[in-house]
């Protein structure tokens, strides 16, 4: 955990152009080729301070991206908390109210609760719904390797394995744990169900190199799915390193410490003391135990560390 500011490479654009889409909903912009083919949503801002994804979004709309076959939506999502960013408290934009990448049970969006996020949740519902295909774009708030995130569904690893950037993968056997995320919404919650939902962590939130990350696998994503042309100078994919979700911890007291510093992809072995949150202790279930995303801060209700396990 800590308080230091991070370097600001990439900052918050005016978003007021795009406000206006073509879908009836704000910020979504759909275009349709008029031929055959899947429909995909690349989805930016699902977090307020996670701006790769909306230098990518607006990548695809400002350079014209048109779908050679099916049909594209590029849809900016919380952009309430983007607009609240204030760079002495980077962090705090991440959402205005309620956490949007856990709200995504049709209890929650069904019910009669009220947030910010619940409203906007319910407006981009529509647009989720039909996807045939989901690239939701997220950053890290430590500067760490990037990784996919996806439930594990045969469908959504071959597509990961496939692009293949970036090369680690964190895969979900029974859900995330704490919530209900926009790639586990309808159909793509469903082991059955059609179509493919992931996220990709592009790094740190305010490093030029994860907007460039999120612009390349956005790009690869549509290629993929033949919405445009492949790049045929694309280098030879890296070897791939998968985790499997083992426990999802949540964050019970402002007590919460790590047993040691820490940024992510720390390994421990089995009956390591991972964190201590008041009276409870937490060790490592496993040996050779990765922790992904550990918390900044000891905010109660917050989730506190992702534990895995390699399985390749």
């Amino acid at each position: 955990m800590t308080s230091t500011l991070p370097p600001y490479e990439v900052l918050p654009r005016d978003l007021q152009p795009y406000r206006e889409g073509n879908t009836g909903i704000d910020y979504v912009h759909r275009f349709e080729s008029g031929r055959a083919g899947p429909h995909v949503l690349v989805n930016a801002l699902t977090h307020g301070n996670e701006f790769c994804g909306m230098v990518a979004a607006t990548h695809l709309l400002d350079r014209g991206i048109r779908p050679k076959i099916g049909t594209l939506t590029v849809s900016f999502a919380n952009v309430g908390a983007y607009e609240s960013f204030d760079p002495a408290e980077p962090f705090k934009s991440r959402q205005l109210v309620q956490n949007l990448n856990r709200i995504w049970a049709a209890a929650e969006l069904d019910g009669t609760a009220d947030s910010p996020e619940l409203r906007r949740a319910r407006a981009l519902r529509p647009a989720v719904a039909q996807a045939d295909h989901i690239l939701d774009i997220h950053s890290t708030s430590q500067d760490v390797v990037p990784f996919w995130v996806y439930p594990a569904y045969e469908r959504n690893a071959e597509v990961a394995l496939a692009i293949g950037r970036p090369p680690v993968h964190l895969v979900m056997p029974g859900g995330l744990g704490s919530g209900t995320p926009l790639i586990q919404h309808g159909r793509h919650g469903d082991p059955q169900g059609t179509g493919t939902a992931m996220v990709v962590e592009c790094g740190q939130h305010f490093l030029q190199s994860s907007s460039d990350l999120a612009t390349q696998v956005a790009l690869d994503f549509l290629a993929h799915f033949g919405l445009i042309d492949a790049d045929p100078d694309r280098a030879p994919l890296p070897p791939q390193r998968r985790f499997e979700l083992l426990q999802t911890h949540v964050i019970k007291t402002t007590q919460f410490r790590f047993a040691r510093p820490v940024v992510g992809f720390e390994v421990f072995d089995q009956g390591e003391l991972v964190y201590t949150d008041g009276e409870d202790e937490v060790r490592s279930p496993v040996d050779g135990c990765t922790i992904f995303m550990p918390s900044r801060e000891a905010t109660p209700g917050k989730e506190a560390v992702y534990l895995t396990r390699p399985i390749d």
